[in-house]
């Protein structure tokens, strides 16, 4: 039988929020007698926000106190970017469903440049991710690339006051929060590659909860579930964490799906880049994705993580 009520467990940024009333108004469209709570968290990551996710542990932080609330019974579901949730879920846990992809590339924000290209030598890029960070690094040694942690509006807010010549950031995130018009330029996946799961919004529950499963189920979009499934196999296979640059994303094209993966040094000085082709996704998409990241291992990543894992 499907709950009469629920709560969402959300973390209490905008665009936390944003998408836990997203999905908060998709299943009342789905189910108009059902009656759905918020409940905002304030996470780890969100309370360190001075410190680089790569030292306090990783975009984990963002999830454990939601997870925390679903364990307790004090929520049902709890909302994430996919790209935040770890590679390994606990036991007990599982996302039930991922919704429809939002734009999955990153976004060049910048007041008086068009272009990263444009860029002098020595401007400071701002970013908080090493996937971003090894891939400017690689084709504009010239650059400075510095940290940049906050909620979107800080990010911008930091951009305004010329803390940075630029800004990236994910395009999804902006445009649900009616900020695309800040977006200068987006940057194609063959120049910055999306992050595992970047744009995609999961739903979380307790693996126990089948009437929850039976709820959620309408909102699980087949494609995305499926690109994302295959990119996290290709994290998951790579230790794919905060302290390792890499990217992974899968999207259609006229002959199938094109996963594309890459593995880099935090300066970009070694990145190693594959690609595999699949015409269907009747197949395991987790085994796409280790056929990936088998082809990343083989071909050189193996050593930079060894490299990194020593440092």
């Amino acid at each position: 039988m499907l709950p009469a009520r629920l709560t969402i467990a959300t973390r209490e940024s905008a665009l936390a929020l944003w998408q836990a009333h997203h999905i908060r108004d998709r299943l009342l469209g789905l189910h108009p007698g059902l009656a759905v709570e918020i409940l905002g968290m304030t996470t780890e990551g969100d309370r360190m926000l001075g410190s680089s996710l790569a030292k306090i542990g990783g975009k984990g932080l963002f999830v454990k106190e939601l997870e925390s609330a679903l364990a307790e019974g004090r929520a049902d579901i709890a909302v994430h970017s996919m790209k935040d949730v770890p590679m390994h879920l606990p036991p007990g846990f599982r996302i039930a469903a991922i919704g429809e992809r939002e734009d999955p590339r990153d976004a060049f924000v910048a007041n008086h440049y068009g272009a990263l290209e444009q860029l002098p030598v020595g401007a400071t890029v701002g970013t908080s991710s090493l996937r971003r960070e090894s891939q400017i690094r690689a084709r504009f040694p010239f650059l400075k690339v510095q940290p940049l942690r906050g909620n979107v509006s800080t990010r911008l807010r930091k951009l305004d006051e010329g803390q940075y010549a630029c800004i990236i950031l994910a395009a999804a995130g902006l445009r649900r929060l009616g900020l695309g018009t800040r977006i200068t330029a987006v940057l194609e996946p063959e120049d910055s590659l999306p992050a595992v799961g970047q744009g995609a919004l999961g739903i979380e529950c307790r693996e126990e909860r089948a009437d929850l499963h039976e709820l959620l189920a309408p909102l699980d979009h087949r494609e995305t579930n499926w690109c994302v499934r295959a990119e996290r196999a290709v994290s998951r296979a790579l230790a794919g964490s905060c302290v390792v640059p890499l990217g992974a994303y899968a999207g259609r094209e006229p002959d199938g799906i094109r996963l594309r993966g890459f593995v880099a040094s935090p300066d970009g000085a070694r990145m190693v880049r594959g690609e595999t082709l699949c015409s269907s996704i009747e197949r395991h998409p987790e085994g796409f994705g280790l056929e990936l990241a088998e082809q990343l291992a083989t071909g050189g990543a193996r050593e930079i993580l060894a490299a990194l894992s020593h440092e």
